[in-house]
């Protein structure tokens, strides 16, 4: 069984085909999707698609990219929402910064925001990193983001950041680029993450693996994220579906 820990079948991609992507995703055994809102529209979505499958959880938070239309009652809004009993994290949530329409400085004060809601409400954390390692670290270290742990979506960075980010209780998640034919970094750090930490996403539509590349994602595609990862580490398919599953289901609360 699969478990592909960030999707979002929220997006307008799927408006056409919702029924079969989801089926296509059951029949190759994907037990468990968290379905990830980021935004006003995007966050009933995965709520809803929460309420209507069983195997289906959410996660609510806002995104760097549009920190600056985030108010108060946004975060009044999130806070109500962490009670809900099939919203089992906050994010995803961090910095980005390779586009401009968020200053820097409110997207680490609403991260920082974020990031006191997860200790009050105790939820662990999806965290978004573009072209911002560095920021996202230290404000990690300096809110004490250990005390809820989470997970930094889609890895892209170094095996020493990787080790930074696990010593404060977070898990590496690998998605569609480590099956790049010229990624060879992802495949390195993969290949060194401990079995205990490791988890692995589609982040679907986007960043689709090999050798699917170009099209959109969708969930059914996670295996061959699984594939991938099984060979870089010299275990089965079934010995990784079985630990990242059972890892997923540990930080995010599913029994």
């Amino acid at each position: 069984m699969l478990f592909d820990t960030h999707a979002h079948l929220n997006a307008v991609q799927f408006e056409e085909d919702l029924n079969e992507v989801i089926d296509r995703a059951l029949q190759e055994k994907v037990e468990t999707i968290v379905v990830v809102g980021f935004d006003r529209e995007t966050i009933p979505k995965a709520i809803e698609l929460s309420e209507r499958y069983d195997f289906i959880y959410a996660a609510v938070g806002w995104h760097p990219v549009d920190a600056i239309d985030m108010t108060d009652h946004d975060l009044d809004w999130l806070r109500e929402l962490s009670s809900h009993p099939k919203v089992v994290a906050l994010g995803e949530m961090g910095l980005d910064y390779h586009w401009d329409k968020s200053p820097k400085d409110v997207q680490k004060e609403v991260f920082r925001k974020q990031i006191a809601l997860a200790k009050e409400v105790q939820l662990p954390i999806i965290i978004h990193n573009r072209e911002a390692t560095a920021d996202i670290v230290q404000i990690l270290k300096e809110e004490n983001a250990k005390e809820v742990g989470g997970v930094m979506h889609c890895f892209s960075g170094s095996l020493e950041v990787a080790k930074q980010c696990m010593d404060m209780n977070f898990y590496i998640s690998f998605g569609g680029p480590v099956t790049f034919k010229n990624a060879k970094k992802p495949k390195e750090v993969a290949a060194e993450i401990p079995l205990d930490r490791l988890l692995i996403e589609t982040d679907c539509p986007y960043l689709t693996p090999h050798p699917f590349r170009g099209k959109r994602n969708e969930p059914s595609y996670v295996k061959y994220i699984a594939e991938k990862i099984a060979e870089l580490k010299g275990l089965t398919f079934e010995e990784i579906a079985k630990i990242t599953t059972r890892n997923g289901k540990k930080l995010f609360g599913i029994s």
